[in-house]
C-alpha cells in the first residue's frame, strides 16, 4: 500500500520541522539570532486517470482525473531576516543595526563573512574585532590611551585620547545589503557568508538610503517569538502522530489480510 510510505515522508517532514523550531528556542537568547522556518512541497503524483480524455471513443472528455500524491518532502529552510528588537547595554563598543545592513567580518582565512551581531571588543593591538577576535571591516584601532569612544549613527567612530577635549576621528563603519537576505549562508558564531543566491554585497555609509543605522550602546535581540514557537511545535507535534495514526491503520489493513 502506498500509504505507509506516504506517511512515513510525513514523519520524516515534520521530524525535521521539530528540529528547526528546537533550534529556534534553543537560540531565543543568541544576540541577532534571525529564526528560521522549514518550508515543504508535496511530491509527484501518479496518475490513475487523465483529465481531458475521451470515455470512449467520440465521446466527451472526462472533466477531471484521478491523481494520487506520493508524499511530501523539505524544499527548504528559510532563515526570516526580521528585525529583532533592541536592548541597551550602556557597553560603548556595543552597536546594533536599526534596520538593513550587514557588519563585514575578515575571517582567518582572509574570507569576508557578515553579521548583524555588533557586540563588539578591542584586541591587543586596540583593532576593532568581533567577541571571536575577526577584525571589522574597515579596521578601526584605537590608539591605547584612548578614554571615550563615541560612534554616531552613521557609523563615524570618534575617540577621545587623553587629555584631549576634541574627539579625534578614528574611522568609518561601513554596512553591506544584499538582494536576498534569506540566500546568504548561515556558518554559525552569528556568521553568513555571501553565495550565488543572495547576490554580490552593495557597501554603504549607515543612514543612506536603503540602509539602517548605527545605535552605539545596543544590541539587537533574537527575533524568535516564543510563543509563536510554542504554538508551532504543537502543531508539528500533532501532524506527527497523526501521520504515525496512518501508518497504525495500515499496519492493521496488513492484519486484516494476512488473516484471510
Amino acid at each position: 500500500m502506498r500509504a505507509l510510505a506516504i506517511a512515513a515522508t510525513g514523519m520524516n517532514a515534520q521530524q525535521l520541522n521539530v528540529e528547526v523550531i528546537a533550534n529556534n528556542i534553543a537560540n531565543i537568547n543568541t544576540t541577532s539570532f534571525k529564526r528560521s522556518r522549514a518550508e515543504f512541497t508535496d511530491l509527484l503524483y501518479q496518475t490513475e486517470r487523465s483529465a481531458g480524455v475521451p470515455n470512449r471513443g467520440n465521446q466527451t472528455p472526462i472533466p477531471e482525473g484521478a491523481h494520487v500524491g506520493l508524499g511530501v518532502r523539505n524544499a527548504a529552510i528559510r532563515n526570516l531576516h526580521s528585525q529583532g528588537a533592541l536592548s541597551s547595554t550602556n557597553n560603548k563598543l556595543d552597536v546594533a543595526i536599526n534596520g538593513r545592513g550587514w557588519f563585514q567580518i575578515e575571517a582567518a582565512n582572509g574570507e569576508t563573512y557578515y553579521t548583524r551581531a555588533g557586540a563588539f571588543n578591542k584586541n591587543a593591538e586596540g583593532q576593532l574585532v568581533t567577541m571571536d577576535g575577526y577584525l571589522i571591516q574597515p579596521q578601526i584601532t584605537f590608539p591605547q590611551d584612548t578614554v571615550e569612544v563615541v560612534i554616531n549613527q552613521t557609523g563615524e567612530v570618534f575617540a577621545r585620547i587623553g587629555t584631549q577635549t576634541e574627539l579625534q576621528s578614528l574611522g568609518q563603519l561601513t554596512l553591506a545589503n544584499f538582494a536576498n537576505d534569506a540566500g546568504l549562508s548561515p556558518m554559525g558564531g552569528n556568521l553568513y557568508r555571501e553565495t550565488p543566491a543572495s547576490g554580490t554585497a552593495v557597501v554603504g555609509v549607515p543612514g543612506d538610503p536603503s540602509f539602517g543605522t548605527i545605535e552605539q550602546g545596543y544590541l539587537e535581540l533574537s527575533n524568535v517569538d516564543p510563543v509563536k514557537e510554542i504554538t508551532e511545535l504543537i502543531t508539528a507535534q500533532r501532524s506527527y502522530e497523526m501521520n504515525s495514526k496512518v501508518i497504525q491503520a495500515v499496519d492493521e489493513m496488513y492484519s486484516t489480510v494476512a488473516r484471510r
